[in-house]
């Protein structure tokens, strides 16, 4: 039997069933850790918890939090803002290359420039030990800021660059015509066009910043996620740590639905009839062209130049160190492969979770499909950390047999990223024709038949991409590792970053510049679909 008769003769088949089972369950296994989080939140009396939520830390973890996100959010609007304008609209030689520098920080994680950061200053660091000029460590709410900016700003940059190459000049000249200075049609007409993309960015790096543990902890700048893992970890207070978690999930979802609702039944599109004004550059000056590249040198010496400059003097104060480099080779090893260990099953099972959503999203559009496909979105949008307990709950009261077990590992790794597998596919599924299924089905297929020798082949590309960059963040990521990594596990990013909250920067620098070199592949597939990208169009 291929479908399911229902009441009113509508014919629901079978393929849809399976996928519709299939995206429940995943979006079950997003739902019943946090449920698990919830009960051990609620064992505390209500007594108990006015007092945990009104401790004095509780709400100055909250202003630290609004802080951070703010002062990333200015940064990165003041830094991205203006590249996106320099290589979208203007002439400025060499815009290829300013794209490409501007997306590069992306391969550079917070926690390696905030470790970046630190060995800057202090006696040995890098400013004192090359150029006699000693600078205190960054710490603290300035530290914070400008480790996860540097990094961030290329999130902003991508939505700014791909919204001024979309927006319709032929509205700017029009306000032109009616008088208007280039300061008013920038702030009435293109601001405003340029509002949805400032607010998906923003949404995206205000997301990060509230659930980013390894800047935050370096710079020792107390904010909720970084106070959860002090919580869990070393206080044992684990209730306290649920209702801290519980917060962080809900100032993030609180960003999600302000977000939504900013957005909700605005309209930037043209009403007139006509077609756009075709792309026009603004013709820069010769000091138009200096002053342009100027910014560009200042943010990329600080974004990539900075990173680079200290992990090749720890990098080379390492080799000098006699056998201090040969010595580390076998750790780097093991390291590098306990992160493999996890991260290539980890984008299989994320790819093989998101499979069925896509199906489901694509070719069987339904509030069902709808609802699924949301939920395939929850581990993404919950802070790492938050997420990371509500498994540990699960598993010590459900599934003790799961905790501290690469397959636990794993198993959040794919949920959390499962998001970043399901967008190459499904975009991949809306440009595969059905009419090709639909001959397969006319020959006699089956649907499962139809799917493995019609669908599958024609989605690789997609599957393929989303896979990969599952595979890049696993290896560099840091938080989930924190709280689920069996015992004696210790991928690239815990022992880097031991090792620089130990103070150990030295040591620490392999395990950074390895973890860059993989963040690269990341960038490298970035550039390489945006390059695609254009020439289609």
């Amino acid at each position: 039997m291929t479908a399911l008769t229902i009441r009113k003769g509508r014919r629901i088949p079978a393929a849809q069933m399976v996928f519709s089972a299939l995206g429940l369950l995943i979006g079950g296994l997003m739902l019943l850790p946090l449920a698990y989080l919830v009960m051990r939140a609620a064992e505390a009396d209500m007594a108990t918890v006015q007092g945990l939520l009104l401790r004095p830390r509780t709400l100055q973890m909250m202003v630290n939090t609004a802080a951070l996100v703010a002062g990333v959010l200015l940064a990165c609007t003041v830094i991205a803002l203006p590249l996106a304008w320099l290589v979208s609209r203007t002439d400025l030689k060499g815009r290829r290359v300013v794209n490409v520098l501007a997306v590069m920080p992306l391969a550079v994680p917070g926690y390696v420039m905030a470790y970046a950061l630190i060995g800057l200053g202090g006696h040995y660091g890098f400013l004192n030990q090359v150029f006699g000029y000693r600078i205190p460590m960054p710490q603290g709410w300035w530290g914070a800021t400008l480790a996860l900016s540097l990094y961030t700003f290329s999130y902003l940059y991508l939505n700014l660059r791909a919204a001024f190459a979309g927006l319709d000049q032929s509205l700017e000249e029009a306000a032109r015509a009616l008088g208007a200075t280039p300061r008013e049609v920038f702030f009435r007409v293109t601001l405003p066009h340029l509002l949805p993309a400032l607010m998906a960015g923003w949404l995206v790096v205000g997301l990060y910043v509230i659930g980013d543990f390894g800047a935050v902890a370096l710079m020792r700048y107390e904010v909720f996620s970084y106070a959860i893992y002090i919580q869990y970890s070393a206080a044992f207070d684990r209730v306290y740590a649920a209702w801290l978690a519980l917060i962080l999930i809900s100032v993030a979802l609180s960003v999600v639905w302000l977000e939504s609702r900013l957005r909700e039944g605005a309209h930037y599109a043209r009403t007139g009839s006509g077609t756009g004004a075709r792309p026009r550059r603004t013709q820069l000056s010769p000091w138009g062209h200096v002053a342009g590249w100027a910014f560009v040198v200042v943010v990329v010496l600080g974004s990539l130049g900075l990173p680079l400059s200290v992990l090749t003097f720890w990098m080379t104060r390492s080799i000098d160190s006699a056998g201090l480099l040969s010595a580390a080779l076998p750790d780097l090893l093991r390291a590098f492969s306990q992160s493999l260990s996890v991260a290539v099953p980890s984008a299989l099972a994320a790819a093989a979770m998101a499979l069925p959503v896509a199906v489901l999203a694509v070719r069987y559009p339904s509030p069902m499909s709808t609802f699924i496909n949301r939920l395939a979105f929850v581990g993404y949008a919950v802070p790492a950390l938050a997420f990371a307990l509500a498994f540990v709950f699960f598993a010590l009261n459900g599934a003790r047999w799961l905790y501290q077990t690469h397959l636990l590992l794993v198993t959040v790794y794919a949920l959390s990223f499962l998001a970043l597998a399901l967008g190459p596919i499904r975009s991949a599924l809306y440009q595969a024709r059905p009419s090709v299924e639909e001959s397969a089905r006319a020959l006699g297929h089956g649907p499962a038949s139809v799917f493995w020798r019609v669908t599958l082949p024609t989605i690789r590309p997609g599957l393929v991409a989303g896979m990969v960059l599952v595979f890049v963040v696993a290896m560099k990521e840091l938080p989930i590792a924190f709280l689920l990594a069996p015992t004696g596990f210790r991928p690239l990013s815990i022992t880097m970053f031991t090792r620089t909250s130990e103070g150990m920067l030295l040591e620490a620098a392999p395990y950074a510049a390895a973890i860059i070199v993989f963040s690269a592949l990341f960038v490298g597939f970035v550039l390489r679909h945006d390059r695609k990208a254009g020439d289609e169009r």
